[in-house]
C-alpha cells in the first residue's frame, strides 16, 4: 500500500507547476531518446507517433499519485504495473530493471533540477522528502536494484548515465518525431533548454552544448513573479495550441486531492 506521507509538499510542489512540468519534458524528451532501451519505448508505436501527447499521460499518472489518496495511488501505480506487464507479454521478454531504474530516476533528477529552476534550491529536508517519494514509487513497482541512500543514488545515478546512454537511429528517430510535433522553432527551443537542464554526462552523447543565454536566463528565473506558472502568457508560443491547452488543464493547487 502507497502510505500518504510519502506524497510530500515538495514534490506535489514541482508536479502542480506547470513551469516545472515544461522542464521535465525537456529533460525527459531527452534521455528517452538517448536510453539504450529506446526500443522498448518504441515497442508498441505510441510514443514516435505522438510523442506530446505521451507525455502528459506520463505526467498525469504522476499526479494520479502524488495527489491521490493511499487507495487512489496504489491503483494508479497497479494500473501502471498491468500496462508494463502486456508489454512485456506481447514482446515475449521483460523489461529490464536497469530501464525501469533510469525512468525513476528521471522523475527524481528532474524533480531537484525544475524545483531549483523555479522555485529555488531545495533544503536537505525537502531533498530527502523528494528522494524518498522516489524510493517509495519505485518499491511499489517493485523495482529491484535500488538505492536506499541519497548518496548511493547519486552514484548510481552516474554510473548508468555513462552505462545505459547512446545515440542511434531511434535516437534521431524520437527526435525527429519531437520535431513534427512541435515544429522547427519550438523543437530549437527545445534543444537550448535540454543544453541546460541535461546532466554533463549526457550533453556529449546528444551533441548538446549549453547557450550562455539560456543559462543565464535559467538562473535568475526564480526570482522572477508567478510561482510556479510565470509563463501561463507563453504557453502557445512555446508549444502548439492542443499542446497548450493540456498543460493549463495539469496546473493545480499544491495541497488539492486528485
Amino acid at each position: 500500500m502507497y502510505h500518504p506521507t510519502l506524497s510530500s509538499a515538495v514534490t506535489r510542489r514541482i508536479w502542480s507547476s506547470p513551469d516545472a512540468i515544461l522542464l521535465f519534458f525537456a529533460g525527459g524528451a531527452a534521455e528517452f531518446a538517448a536510453i539504450k532501451a529506446v526500443d522498448w519505448l518504441f515497442f508498441t508505436g505510441r510514443l514516435p507517433g505522438a510523442p506530446v501527447e505521451r507525455f502528459f499521460e506520463t505526467v498525469r499518472f504522476a499526479q494520479s499519485v502524488f495527489f491521490a489518496d493511499p487507495a487512489g495511488a496504489t491503483d494508479a501505480i497497479e494500473r501502471i504495473n498491468r500496462i508494463h506487464r502486456r508489454v512485456e507479454d506481447a514482446r515475449g521478454e521483460e523489461i529490464p530493471q536497469w530501464a525501469y531504474r533510469d525512468m525513476l530516476f528521471i522523475l527524481i533528477d528532474y524533480g531537484e533540477r525544475a524545483h531549483e529552476v523555479v522555485f529555488g534550491p531545495m533544503t536537505e529536508a525537502e531533498r530527502a522528502s523528494h528522494f524518498g517519494v522516489g524510493l517509495a514509487l519505485g518499491r511499489t513497482m517493485h523495482l529491484r536494484g535500488l538505492p536506499t541512500t541519497y548518496a548511493e543514488y547519486k552514484d548510481q545515478r552516474h554510473q548508468q548515465l555513462l552505462e545505459d546512454y547512446a545515440r542511434g537511429p531511434l535516437t534521431d528517430e524520437l527526435y525527429s518525431s519531437y520535431r513534427r510535433a512541435l515544429g522547427p522553432l519550438r523543437f530549437r527551443l527545445l534543444r537550448l533548454v535540454q543544453a541546460s537542464v541535461l546532466p554533463e554526462e549526457l550533453r556529449d552523447v546528444l551533441r548538446l552544448e549549453p547557450y550562455p543565454l539560456v543559462d543565464e536566463l535559467l538562473r535568475r528565473y526564480r526570482f522572477l513573479p508567478g510561482g510556479g506558472n510565470k509563463l501561463r502568457p507563453f504557453h502557445t508560443v512555446l508549444l502548439p495550441g492542443r499542446f497548450a491547452k493540456q498543460l493549463r488543464q495539469l496546473e493545480r493547487a499544491p495541497d488539492a486531492p486528485q
